[in-house]
């Protein structure tokens, strides 16, 4: 969809269809006069007591004496209550549910009566482009298809902002597509994206100037990943651990910051094996593995100014004669010995090798690790917010604060030597699980031993954000794409060159 931003209508910009905003219980609506010379809109008002709430919506087809065959106002709600998070929301609303209408769409996104920042209708047209994903390339019969707006070709948004907004567009449209690239990843069924097909999306990160390294399973048995490769033994792929690289600040020795993502491309629990319903949901494991690629992806596409590595470590956890069992103990590449309780508590084994690569081999300025670790963080936060575990008050208040302007809002749980213990061993050093309460914080926990407190590191559980959430304002996918937005955010507002 093509994005254009003017700072008044022409009737030579020839659109089918005009969105107008309301406030609520504002006397009057930007753009109104211009859509409905006849007044009709405001009979419809009264009809259906259409006041402006907020997601409440009013559509009209063929108004006599308007320009456009169909239009569409949209409640913005309360002004007090109007935020950058509205936008996001109302982008979305005012492309869904149009159907077969529009090719070209003017949206009126100057709200009378109210200051509208260029932030806003930046996050207006996220939104919007946002909405337009829908994962259905698996349907042989495309009338199964649940998007309604595909066939919006152009919006173009009036604004006094215009001139601002379209030179933000591009870095709006870079958020998006790393977005839509998660999505895609979590959203594949594991049997078409096994370990070695991720490798290959990942290397195609390559033409954007992203430099891609690939450690396959010979390598990482001379690393001593033990950890890692315990976990993938019980699978026919192989495993990898796959390293990329943006350079984009002008000091090409700057440490880089480190984001670490666990890709356990399906989750059977090994021998400790899942109940079979809900199964099919694993295959969205390596959904930490799939957000980093994302924020990778958006990073070189807007040009960052900043030095970022992205480390992600792809494996498949399955039963077999070659599977590791309960009782085994491993040796991790940072020496220490781990006790297998429950192979099912696999993302951490993978996470602990990964960790200490990143933390010796790269040795960044901070590291942010993101799993879909444990279900115990869905029984602690539901599904409104991620887990955030972090060694560094400072990185923990920016990526909170990262999460309230974007709407991937995370809340920060507790770490300490009480819960620490917990996972001591009887025969190794530490054991996988705690077997008991706290299961979220006992898993952040073993990998903190993997970090040192010399380096900022933040773990974010997004298990219960993942995927499989309702769908929302600006999502129609199973898997939410969670995270892209809020590491971009953190990176550029809190570490990236001005």
């Amino acid at each position: 969809m093509n994005v254009s931003f003017i700072t008044q209508y022409t009737s030579s910009i020839d659109a089918d269809a005009a969105i107008l905003l309301q406030v609520e219980k504002f006397e009057k609506t930007f753009g109104l006069e211009l859509v409905d010379p006849n007044r009709i809109i405001k009979k419809g008002y009264l009809i259906e007591n259409f006041q402006g709430s907020f997601g409440s919506q009013i559509k009209f087809l063929y108004l006599e004496g308007s320009p456009f065959a169909f239009v569409k106002v949209v409640g913005l709600g309360k002004e007090q209550s109007i935020n950058d998070e509205t936008w996001l929301k109302a982008g979305g609303l005012c492309v869904s549910e149009i159907k077969n209408y529009p090719k070209k769409v003017v949206v009126f996104a100057d709200a009378l009566g109210i200051d509208v920042s260029t932030t806003q209708i930046m996050n207006f047209v996220l939104g919007a482009l946002l909405k337009q994903y829908s994962f259905e390339c698996y349907y042989t019969d495309k009338k199964k298809s649940k998007q309604k707006n595909k066939n919006i070709l152009e919006l173009v948004i009036i604004t006094k902002n215009a001139e601002n907004c379209q030179k933000e567009l591009k870095q709006v449209q870079a958020i998006c597509e790393g977005v839509n690239l998660t999505k895609e990843l979590v959203n594949e069924p594991a049997n078409i994206l096994g370990t070695e097909e991720f490798v290959e999306k990942i290397k195609k990160l390559e033409k954007l100037n992203v430099k891609v390294q690939v450690l396959d399973k010979e390598k990482l048995k001379e690393l001593g990943m033990n950890a890692l490769l315990s976990v993938a033994q019980g699978s026919s792929r192989p495993p990898y651990l796959v390293i990329m690289q943006w350079n984009g600040s002008d000091n090409k020795e700057e440490e880089p910051l480190a984001f670490v993502g666990k890709g356990v491309v399906f989750d059977s629990g090994g021998i400790s094996i899942k109940h079979s319903s809900g199964m099919e949901d694993m295959k969205a494991d390596m959904g930490g593995a799939g957000t980093v690629v994302g924020l990778m992806h958006t990073l070189a596409t807007r040009k960052a100014k900043i030095n970022v590595t992205g480390v992600v470590g792809l494996v498949e956890n399955m039963p077999s004669c070659h599977a590791q069992r309960p009782g085994d103990i491993v040796t991790s590449m940072s020496g220490q010995t781990i006790e297998v309780i429950n192979t099912d508590a696999e993302g951490r084994m993978v996470l602990a090798d990964v960790l200490w690569y990143c933390k010796t081999k790269i040795q960044p300025k901070l590291i942010v690790d993101l799993a879909t670790l444990t279900g115990a963080i869905r029984i602690a936060l539901g599904e409104q917010h991620a887990g955030l575990f972090s060694n560094n008050e400072a990185l923990a208040k920016q990526i909170i604060k990262s999460g309230e302007a974007t709407s991937e809002k995370v809340w920060q749980l507790p770490l300490g030597l009480e819960y620490d213990k917990l996972i001591d061993s009887k025969f190794a050093d530490m054991k996988n699980s705690s077997g008991g309460s706290a299961g979220s914080i006992t898993a952040a926990q073993f990998l903190k031993r993997f970090v040192d407190e010399k380096t900022p590191w933040a773990h974010i559980d997004i298990a219960a954000v993942c995927m499989g959430n309702k769908l929302n304002e600006f999502n129609n996918s199973w898997a939410s794409g969670f995270g892209v937005r809020l590491l971009n955010y953190l990176i550029k507002n809190y570490y990236e060159q001005k």
